[in-house]
């Protein structure tokens, strides 16, 4: 199975539910039993959302975002890319897309399936921005949804956007991170402005009764942290 996991020294293996994954410095994971790259709350034009409120961002954000995910996309070439919710910060955010990001989101989009899961954010989006829309989805042994559930289902879904603090030698250090018990995985949000939430949260409680392990994201390469490493805020 190793063999067919495009592994670099920036990707870092895990098995999900008796899956291949491969977790990606992006915060991308690829399923390479499926062909699959999975991609959590993207939430291209955050920044133009927050202007319209008068709360004035660098408006590069959504461009940012799609760097990375061109990123994933090149390294791993998948049949389909299956985006977990939050996609666009609200239902206005397809109308605000520039022309060299909507060129840039269909060239990703090109020669290969393409899954808007909505997200809380995106409850609808229009058929111009290609791909089809979904609420959720089953792959194989795992459910696709954006919101999880707590419950002994399989899952990867994302909204909670997990970031794991560990303190070593006086020094804390806090990351995006993926957060699984082999069955569940939270994905980390790729998008630029997207922030996150302490895995150390309550709400990550119901979703992991047994523990888990987080994959922190590195500047060169992804860290298993046991939850008993990690620190709150």
């Amino acid at each position: 199975m190793t063999a067919l996991l495009k592994i670099s020294p920036a990707t870092s293996e895990i098995s999900l539910s008796g899956l291949a994954g491969v977790l990606d410095l992006t915060g991308a994971m690829y399923l390479a039993d499926e062909g699959v790259l999975l991609v959590a709350d993207l939430h291209f034009e955050k920044g133009s959302s927050f202007a319209r409120r008068g709360m004035m961002l660098p408006p590069y954000d959504t461009r940012e975002t799609l760097k990375a995910l061109k990123r994933a996309v090149s390294h791993f070439d998948p049949r389909a890319v299956i985006a977990l919710g939050d996609s666009f910060h609200d239902i206005g955010g397809p109308d605000r897309l520039g022309e060299e990001e909507r060129a840039s989101l269909a060239g990703l989009q090109s020669g290969r399936d393409w899954i808007w899961v909505t997200g809380n954010h995106d409850h609808t989006l229009p058929t111009a921005i290609g791909g089809e829309v979904v609420e959720t989805m089953i792959l194989g042994p795992l459910t696709l949804r954006h919101e999880p559930e707590a419950g002994s289902q399989a899952e990867v879904a994302g909204h909670l956007h997990p970031v794991g603090k560990v303190v070593m030698r006086g020094r804390s250090t806090r990351r995006r991170c993926f957060l699984t018990d082999g069955a569940r995985c939270i994905m980390p949000a790729l998008g630029a402005y997207a922030g996150g939430l302490n895995a150390c949260d309550d709400a990550f409680e119901p979703l992991f009764p047994g523990g888990f392990m987080a994959h922190l994201i590195g500047s060169e390469r992804i860290f298993a942290i046991t939850r008993a490493m990690l620190c709150r805020d």
